[in-house]
């Protein structure tokens, strides 16, 4: 049997990320006395370079690295009018440091190799996405969530302050993070899909921003245009069936173990809602419905600001009601937060239950309650907004939601 050293195999997958990167690189070099003067074979000698100079001493692998660098920067001086491009030069100084990192770390070098070849081969689809499709607003949209992310999310104290000890900053900042975050995957599907699948879908992904307001919408729409009644309806009573989806991912985010109390109720909301909408999205299609709008915003800072700060609020006032009044004050305390926004009562409560101030029993009522509160909500702004067709259809909707949600409640 053949016995070879452990560092073969090292160099391999060295000599392999050369390989990989400097194919890419020589179908895109070009050809004549205008072409990149890196190919496949320099790509691996920079890697077999990095690897062997990482072995044999520290201070040799550094000036490996140097000596690349200087090269690539003489011949990018030489050869700057024809091409301003700096990647091929980047990826082969990289490539040498991936080839000394196969030595200690080689599945990482490896992951890294292959990463750094795909970024090379997709160029134009890069590009294009950015320059054709992606907007600037949306783009500082993805700058702003990147920042809240990886910048804010890390330095935000995770400990309880305030009154009654009812805040943690990092769990409120988490919040807002995950409502823009919910708002752009919404954003995100009406480009994929555009307009021409009609305002039920509109309305469903709408409802992750806001259920209310897209009644509200739809309800305009309606009274506007009454042969778009039954497509404006489908998008309203499917903004509900949002509400249930955003209010399963934020209690998964908050605190299981209450989700897993509620389980039954709002899975018999969520399929009720999917159901009614679905007859009413079919009785839609057969008549002619025109484009919907599509935002071009991605998110709202500000709206992920109110929502957090509600949630603060109705924490404070839960946790204040609870001590003075009970599980009493904490039901009144969420119906009254409900009538604005479920979400925020419901957080509310479910950041109590993870605290540990009251069991994720204790917590069902009260984000129930919150719940049909924002329902009556949504039933008021369907009257002011709609034509009679369109209240009858979406009241009746809310009225089969609430009532699966609270004999699942009753009856398991």
């Amino acid at each position: 049997m053949l016995n070879l050293h452990p560092l073969w195999l090292n160099l391999i997958v060295a000599l392999g990320i050369g390989l990989l990167v400097g194919a890419e690189r020589e179908r895109n070099k070009g050809t004549g006395p205008d072409r990149s003067p890196a190919g496949i074979r320099t790509f691996a000698l920079a890697a077999m370079l990095g690897s062997i100079s990482s072995l044999i001493h520290v201070w040799l692998l550094l000036i490996a690295v140097v000596s690349v660098m200087i090269f690539t920067a003489t011949s990018y001086y030489s050869r700057r009018s024809e091409d301003p491009g700096l990647t091929t030069e980047i990826a082969l100084v990289l490539t040498v440091i991936l080839g000394s990192l196969a030595i200690s770390h080689m599945a990482l070098a490896a992951a890294l190799g292959v990463i750094l070849a795909i970024l090379l081969a997709a160029k134009e689809p890069m590009h294009g996405f950015v320059k054709h499709v992606v907007t600037k607003a949306e783009l500082n949209d993805v700058l702003i969530l990147a920042a809240a992310t990886l910048i804010i999310l890390p330095i935000v104290p995770d400990q309880l302050i305030g009154p009654f000890s009812a805040i943690n900053p990092r769990h409120l900042w988490l919040i807002v993070i995950l409502v823009m975050t919910i708002s752009a995957l919404g954003h995100i599907a009406l480009r994929l899909v555009g307009s021409r699948v009609g305002l039920p879908l509109v309305g469903l992904i709408s409802g992750f921003i806001s259920s209310i307001a897209t009644i509200g919408s739809m309800g305009a729409r309606a009274k506007a245009s009454t042969e778009m009644t039954s497509a404006a309806a489908a998008g309203a009573v499917l903004s509900s069936l949002a509400t249930i989806l955003q209010l399963v991912l934020l209690l998964l985010a908050v605190h299981p173990a209450t989700l897993q109390a509620l389980a039954w109720p709002l899975l018999a909301g969520g399929v009720s809602i999917a159901v009614y909408g679905g007859m009413v999205t079919l009785k839609s299609y057969r008549q002619h419905t025109p484009h919907a709008h599509i935002a071009s915003q991605t998110f709202s800072v500000m709206s992920a600001f109110k929502f957090a700060g509600v949630i603060a609020v109705v924490l404070i006032a839960s946790a204040g009601l609870k001590i003075w009044l009970g599980q009493a004050g904490l039901v009144l305390a969420s119906g009254v937060a409900g009538l604005a926004d479920a979400h925020a009562a419901a957080i509310s409560v479910g950041t109590l239950a993870s605290s540990g101030s009251l069991s994720p029993e204790q917590a069902v009522i009260p984000i129930l309650v919150g719940l049909t509160a924002n329902t009556c909500s949504k039933a008021m702004m369907a009257v002011v907004s709609g034509n009679r067709v369109f209240v009858i259809q979406v009241i009746l909707g809310l009225v089969i939601q609430m009532s699966a949600v609270w004999a699942a409640w009753w009856f398991i």
